[in-house]
């Protein structure tokens, strides 16, 4: 019998063909993060996988939120979304597997970047973020941990559970984010642009690459908001000029003050040794991405008949949920609305559309995040 995805349960086994699970390699808010083998192309993916009975309502609008946002998204230094299943017990979410591990352990075994290294991967992240701006995306967590390597040393960005949609200017109020890393107008509470935060992340992981510690620490959650709120932190001697400006131009206090990502990528930092300022990169059909991440052709994409990860035969009942180029304007605060027709684009679910009858009708089901 074909070795297949399984998951145990209390009382039975879940099996879905095409997939081996390897061992697990990490574990996240929503459950347990796998290594698998895609068995039609022997192509390694990493797969979430959720527990359903396990998840708060807020938990589940973070992975509904995880799912879309890699959804509408196609970047060479995103993280990929190959494919969801939807079992009666279990989400699994299918993603591409990269080997080299995050940005907070590399830098934990090998301590500070030099200038030279970091402009690379900075330059990457830059490019990754400013497609996600342009798609109407704030991601709101950006960190070491949320920042993955590929097999050469390649940035991906991942983990979009707290991400919005959001423009330039459009506010947004959710107090969300990792503390260090949060921008000051974040931790006082108030109405803020979802951009100039992610900005000032942003400035925040390029210090934390070049100096290997943080700009901003307090043995307290009170100290360490009154550390940003004063927006004083300390420069290394052996920082350059032109990134010290870089550094200002992010962690500013003043939302206002703070560069936008076209400026920063008009940077001379950013630019050093390069003929043209960067650029961000043309969008890559989504199929096709998918086809060179999980190593098919066409015609197998084509054999399935369903243009999914592969031609899955579950032995339970399952949803096979594609992944199709969607509009940025699927991701909004209403993103868990039933769907107007049932196409497999949409991720709403019985289970997730019940659980939020659940919540309207009083029952306990979490707290749903605001905007």
């Amino acid at each position: 019998m074909m070795q297949g995805l399984t998951a145990n349960s209390a009382d039975k086994e879940i099996h879905i063909d095409d997939f081996e699970i390897l061992r697990t390699i990490g574990e996240g808010t929503f459950g347990k993060v796998k290594l698998a083998w895609h068995i039609l192309t022997g192509t390694q993916v990493a797969l979430k996988v959720v527990k359903k009975r396990h998840q708060s309502f807020s938990s589940v609008q973070a992975l509904f939120r995880d799912v879309c946002g890699m959804k509408a998204l196609n970047h060479p230094n995103i993280v990929k979304l190959l494919g969801v299943i939807d079992t009666e017990e279990t989400f699994f979410v299918v993603m591409e597997y990269l080997s080299g591990g995050d940005m907070y352990r590399y830098l934990k075994t090998h301590g500070r970047m030099t200038e030279v290294e970091a402009r690379g991967l900075f330059r990457q992240l830059l490019s990754a973020l400013q497609h996600c701006h342009q798609r109407g995306i704030v991601h709101r967590d950006l960190k070491p941990m949320n920042l993955l390597f590929d097999s050469n040393m390649n940035i991906k960005l991942t983990d979009f559970g707290l991400s919005n949609k959001c423009d330039d200017t459009g506010q947004l109020d959710t107090i969300c984010g990792t503390a260090p890393y949060a921008a000051p107008e974040l931790l006082l509470g108030q109405r803020y642009s979802g951009p100039a935060v992610d900005v000032w992340s942003l400035g925040v992981v390029l210090y934390t690459m070049v100096t290997g510690s943080q700009p901003f620490v307090g043995k307290d959650f009170q100290e360490l908001q009154k550390q940003i709120l004063q927006g004083r932190y300390p420069i290394p001697p052996y920082l350059s000029l032109e990134i010290r400006d870089l550094l200002q131009k992010m962690i500013a206090l003043n939302p206002s003050d703070r560069g936008t990502l076209p400026d920063l990528m008009r940077h001379p930092w950013v630019n050093v040794g390069q003929k043209e300022p960067l650029q961000p990169p043309c969008e890559e059909d989504l199929e096709v991405t998918m086809v060179r991440t999980l190593g098919l052709t066409c015609d197998q994409i084509q054999d399935t008949g369903t243009g999914s990860v592969s031609s899955m035969k579950p032995k339970v009942g399952v949803s096979i949920i594609t992944v199709k180029p969607f509009s940025s304007g699927d991701l909004s605060g209403s993103e868990l609305e039933p769907s107007p027709s049932p196409v497999v684009s949409s991720l709403q679910t019985r289970w997730l559309y019940q659980r939020k009858k659940c919540a309207a009708a009083g029952r306990p089901a979490g707290r749903a995040e605001d905007r």
